[in-house]
């Protein structure tokens, strides 16, 4: 299992779920919106974290990637 690939692919999914709920949101003016903005306030901030979580993860991955490195260089 790749990590990086994993974790990309939950900033991806971020990413969209954020879009979605700002458009969402967008639409709040509009005649017949049932979105609420107590409830897209909390999708937004639940995909920032799920953002960060996964770029922590890849930041993590590198790191062990590079120890790995630095130890395979050890005579």
């Amino acid at each position: 299992m790749d990590p990086i690939a994993t974790a990309s692919y939950g900033m991806l999914a971020a990413s969209r779920r954020f879009e979605a709920s700002a458009q969402r949101t967008a639409t709040m003016g509009v005649e017949g919106s049932t979105t609420s903005y107590e409830q897209e306030a909390v999708e937004q901030i639940t995909a920032k974290h799920q953002f960060k979580a996964n770029l922590a993860t890849i930041g993590a991955a590198q790191d062990m990637w590079d120890s790995l490195l630095r130890l395979q260089e050890r005579p």
